[in-house]
Formats: C-alpha cells, structure tokens, sequence
C-alpha cells in the first residue's frame, strides 16, 4: 500500500509559482520540478518536462529516458521558441513499480529516504556541492554560501550530450518513506526538522507535507515551495 501527501505554495517573497509537481499512483510515478529563467519561463519549463516525463513514462520508457527525453522537449521548445531568453528546470522524480523504487534526479531539487532516518539519496547538481567534494567547503558554509543556489545541471540548459542525470534504485520495504521537495524547502527547514515531520507515524502524510510548508512559509517563505511525501505500508 501507497499512501502519499503533495502540496506547493508560492511562498512570501514571490509572485508566481515557478514549482510544479505530479503525484500519480496509477503509475507509481512522483515527481517535483522547479523551474526558472523569468517571466513566466520558469512556469513553462516545469510543467513541460513534468507532462514529457509523465507521457513518456505512461508510454512505457524507463525513468532515465523520460528525463532525458523531457530534456530533449524542452530544449527543442527553447530553439523553436521566438524569445531568447533560457528556460530551464530541476527535476527530482521518483517511480515505485512492483516491490522496487528508482529515483532520478537533475539539478538541486531533492529526494530523500526515510528509514528510521532521514537520509538525502538524491545528489544536489550544484556549485557549492562541487566545492564541497573538492574539499573547499564544509557542509555548514555551503549551507551559507552566497551562490549556494547556482546549479551545474539543469534541464533545458544543460546540453544534451552534457546532460547527467542522477540515479538510484532499491527495493521498497514497510515502513519506508520517500520525501520529494524543491530547495524552498530545504532552505528554510533544517534536516533535522524535515526527519522530525516525517517521523510522526501519527499523523497523515498530507498532515506532514502541510507542516513542512508550514515551517517553510514561517522561517521567512522566500522562495516557492513544493513537497511530496509517499509512504509504504
């Protein structure tokens, strides 16, 4: 048994929701999306890949080649669009088929598991990220880090044959949980608070994606905010 909780919110700073995500149990398929490039591009972006990926997966392609076949979409609508200004989105996505999940991941859009904790299993597509392995960083200045925000890899600006898309796959067991969010989430509620959310086995996990927004809107909002929370029973 599924059961899974999704919400988004614009946040308090911004006047359009540039986040978007899909949360479909017919096809064991969840994803988050945010987008950016500026009027209204980053709305389109998002929600480009997020149908690519949810036509191309109904059609029966596997989880690596519906993003990468939603990369290819939206660079063509980028290349055949009159506007020269970039588009572009993260993608976090998850697909549970039988007993077994894959995640698939671009950008800095995350996917964690919970089992007993909290564990991020997706990999942040980010500058600060690369400091961090490279040994300039430790993980709190990345957290403060003025271009902790700039990204390495994003669809519709990363070239194709450039592309990495991130992957991991397991196999679901009882009690198991997963946590899609965009970074207004992380931004603004610690790890420790998110694990903390997700733990409570007493509540829904809508009541938990509602807390989460909440904690996000009330440590200051300052980006869009997107959180799904699928759980195995």
């Amino acid at each position: 048994m599924i059961e899974f909780g999704h919400g988004t919110h614009v946040g308090l700073r911004r006047t359009r929701n540039e986040d978007t995500y899909y949360a479909g149990a017919s096809l064991g398929l969840f994803l988050v999306a945010d987008g950016m490039g500026g009027h209204q591009h980053g709305e389109v972006a998002s929600a480009l890949v997020r149908d690519a990926v949810v036509d191309l997966v109904g059609q029966g392609h596997s989880l690596i080649e519906a993003v990468h076949g939603a990369a290819e979409r939206l660079l063509a609508h980028t290349r055949h669009s009159f506007d020269v200004l970039p588009m572009g989105t993260t993608i976090a996505v998850l697909r549970i088929i039988g007993d077994g999940y894959e995640v698939a991941w671009v950008g800095d859009s995350r996917v964690y598991l919970w089992k007993k904790e909290l564990r991020q299993i997706s990999h942040d597509h980010s500058l600060v990220q690369a400091l961090v392995e490279a040994g300039q960083l430790d993980p709190a200045q990345a957290a403060q880090h003025p271009q902790r925000n700039v990204l390495t890899q994003a669809l519709g600006v990363t070239a194709i044959e450039q592309l990495h898309i991130g992957m991991a796959r397991g196999q679901l067991e009882s009690g198991m949980g997963f946590l899609l969010c965009s970074d207004g989430l992380t931004e603004g509620v610690s790890d420790a608070s998110i694990a903390r959310t997700v733990a409570r086995t007493d509540l829904a996990a809508q009541e938990c994606v509602d807390q989460l927004l909440l904690g996000a809107l009330d440590s200051g909002g300052d980006d869009n905010i997107t959180v799904l929370l699928v759980r195995s029973s």
